[in-house]
């Protein structure tokens, strides 16, 4: 992509005001959600530079640590695939996918068809796919697409733009560009529906539409947010239920990750896990956290190691972009990504971290996109894991990325104009009494323009920005004349500093676990009820409810009381069930969330395919924070943090409860 076509890739934005209120939308709402979440975490800024840290150091040693996940992975069953690059991916997916209890099928009921190829045989193929931004990267949906493969995006947002022939538009937010109107005109054209703006019904149809392919898929395909070294696990951080269905259900599951996705240790997981959600979207933890070790019964588990460039990133200027965790916050705190949005970037990854990988792994035809960047910093203190983005974007347009190839300054995206005002602007800056001078000279001049003038067109931005007012005094002057007073400022930063250090160990010791955990979960949707028998407590839910069948996971109840109760149960999935009823492995007090793993009576089941989930806990078993539990998801198949209902804020932001998952999760919590 050249310059003048991103210029005009940014025109086009600007000028289109649905866009616009679209974006500033989500800008508000998550910026303030990040904002409010951290503060619930008094140390983040030391987490914070622990995560870069602990980044910098798995990077630095990087082979070492891929060789330790490998093999810990093949030690838990798991086929371990490396790839190169995009083609070599794709290619291990197809002969997966060829290799697939479907394929193979098919190819029986047509040995004797001397005239049937490949593509038809493996026309029945159905893939359902969480969402990833790694398999965006390799462009996997249109090349198994290309092999007669069907291919469904399960996430709500990929779906959405998935029927609409476009590609993501955030990497959190997939049809952030979108508002409810076009969600809903575009369901009544492809899925044949009336036509409705409500969300929620707008969910529950895409609901609908998406549990029969849950239910029939051959293969499941996801991406990883991080792969544990230690373990040979992946961890998957999902809201809506589609990445558990994908693992759980069909009888392949790929995993496609990224080589620099990979952490050392279940320690270091809760660390990444502390500042992730909260800075990709508000939360403290996601509804589902789910650590996969294994494959389950009667399946197969693959991992796609991708290099695609990133060793040859590793060992360039732009090292430190493979430390991030993928939160996206970057995006949403630039002011360039803010006007722009996502399709501009017309690269899998957009923004500041968009800018930066894409020229280090694409080339130089993405260079231009480091110059969409006022290099304001903003990204730098949104990011949790404190990369100094504006550096790199400096280094991109310094022709620093490792397979760029500029060769002259007009290929930076800069008119000859602009490379000689920018030479001039350094021969001043490098003089404090000549900046000063120039300075005061500019304020002069922007008096007598007038206000609503716009910047010249070449410079890029004459096609919505004002030209700006210059301060009537230089920024030394004024910082000069308010030193007095700075003394009077500390003493009261220092004061209200104490007062706040007061109230949090007022408060501190308040909460015990149990009504922390209590307080956490009713707060993401979730309910607890207190018992002292957690089976008459079901029982009369359920009655409550008319429901007269579920599913159970054994020793959880007194089965004989249910029986006398009218309630039959399953320990096989059943799609018709509408409650499933689960023993929780512990509880996590400061995010309200619940730990369930594979076992005997497929609790990951019960806890996913029905409406309704029903876990008993307890009381001893609830854990101060996730750092304390997530040691006990060692040893399982698949284990997976459950915090609060299925949800998702794929259309305008707006938070809807019950995707994919459970529309209700309960707790009764049983006093030992």
């Amino acid at each position: 992509m050249s310059s003048e076509q991103f210029r005009e890739r940014i025109r086009t934005s600007l000028t289109n005001q649905h866009l616009q209120k679209a974006l500033d939308l989500n800008a508000e709402r998550r910026v303030t959600r990040r904002i409010n979440a951290l503060e619930t975490l008094p140390d983040w800024h030391e987490r914070r530079q622990r995560t870069h840290a602990v980044r910098a150091e798995v990077i630095e040693h990087l082979d070492a640590y891929l060789d330790q996940f490998t093999s810990k992975a093949q030690a838990n069953g798991v086929i371990v695939h490396r790839a190169k690059d995009a083609a070599e991916a794709v290619k291990i997916v197809l002969e997966i996918a060829k290799d697939s209890p479907r394929s193979r099928e098919d190819r029986k009921e047509n040995q004797k068809e001397i005239s049937v190829d490949h593509r038809e045989s493996a026309s029945k193929i159905l893939v359902a796919k969480s969402k990833s931004m790694v398999t965006e990267e390799v462009n996997l949906n249109h090349a198994l697409e290309a092999e007669g493969i069907r291919v469904v995006e399960t996430d709500l947002g990929e779906f959405i733009v998935q029927l609409r022939g476009e590609k993501p538009s955030h990497i959190i937010t997939p049809a952030l560009h979108l508002k409810r109107q076009d969600v809903g005109q575009l369901f009544h054209e492809k899925l044949d529906i009336p036509y409705t703006e409500d969300i929620p019904t707008l969910t529950n149809i895409a609901r609908k539409t998406l549990r029969e392919v849950f239910l029939t898929a051959d293969i499941g395909i996801t991406g990883a947010n991080f792969a544990i070294a230690e373990e040979g696990a992946i961890c998957l951080v999902t809201n809506e239920g589609n990445g558990r269905m994908v693992t759980t259900l069909p009888p392949i599951h790929i995993a496609l990750i990224g080589m620099e996705r990979i952490v050392r240790n279940l320690d270091d997981l809760a660390l990444m896990l502390s500042l992730l959600p909260r800075s990709a979207t508000g939360q403290k933890l996601t509804s589902y956290t789910q650590i996969v070790h294994k494959p389950l019964d009667n399946q197969q588990r693959h991992f796609i190691i991708l290099d695609n460039g990133r060793s040859r990133l590793r060992n360039s200027p732009l090292k430190e972009s493979l430390y991030c965790i993928r939160c996206g916050s970057c995006l949403n705190a630039c002011p360039i990504f803010r006007e722009i949005g996502g399709h501009a970037y017309k690269s899998p990854y957009s923004g500041p971290i968009g800018s930066v990988i894409s020229a280090g792994l694409f080339g130089s035809e993405f260079v231009p996109l480091a110059q969409a960047s006022t290099l304001c910093g903003a990204c730098k203190d949104a990011c949790p894991v404190d990369i100094d983005l504006p550096k790199l974007l400096v280094r991109v347009r310094a022709d620093q990325s490792p397979i760029s190839s500029l060769k002259s300054s007009n290929s930076h995206g800069l008119t000859p104009l602009s490379t000689l005002s920018l030479r001039m602007y350094s021969r001043f800056a490098r003089h404090r009494r000549l900046f000063t001078l120039a300075q005061k000279f500019a304020a002069l001049t922007s008096l007598l323009l007038p206000q609503w003038i716009r910047l010249p067109a070449f410079t890029g931005w004459g096609y919505s920005k004002d030209f700006p007012k210059f301060a009537s005094k230089p920024f030394r002057e004024r910082f000069l004349e308010s030193d007095s007073s700075l003394s009077d400022i500390q003493t009261t930063t220092a004061k209200l500093n104490d007062v706040s250090k007061e109230v949090v160990q007022e408060q501190s010791p308040a909460l015990q676990n149990v009504e922390r955990f209590a307080q956490e979960l009713t707060a993401v949707h979730g309910h607890v009820h207190h018992t002292e028998n957690a089976t008459q407590s079901i029982i009369q839910f359920l009655q409550s409810r008319n429901i007269n069948r579920i599913q159970l996971e054994p020793n959880v109840l007194d089965e004989d009381a249910l029986t006398q109760a009218g309630i039959t149960f399953s320990r096989e999935p059943d799609p018709a069930i509408r409650a499933g009823v689960t023993k929780a492995q512990c509880g996590v007090a400061d995010t309200g969330s619940v730990l369930e793993a594979d076992g005997e009576g497929k609790s990951l089941h019960a806890s996913l395919l029905p409406e309704i989930h029903l876990a008993v806990l307890h009381t001893s078993q609830i854990y101060p924070s996730l750092e304390n539990a997530i040691h006990l998801v060692k040893n399982t198949k698949s284990a997976v943090f459950i915090t609060g209902p299925s949800a998702t804020g794929d259309i305008e932001s707006v938070h809807t409860i019950g995707v994919h998952g459970p529309g209700e999760v309960r707790a009764f919590l049983v006093d030992d």
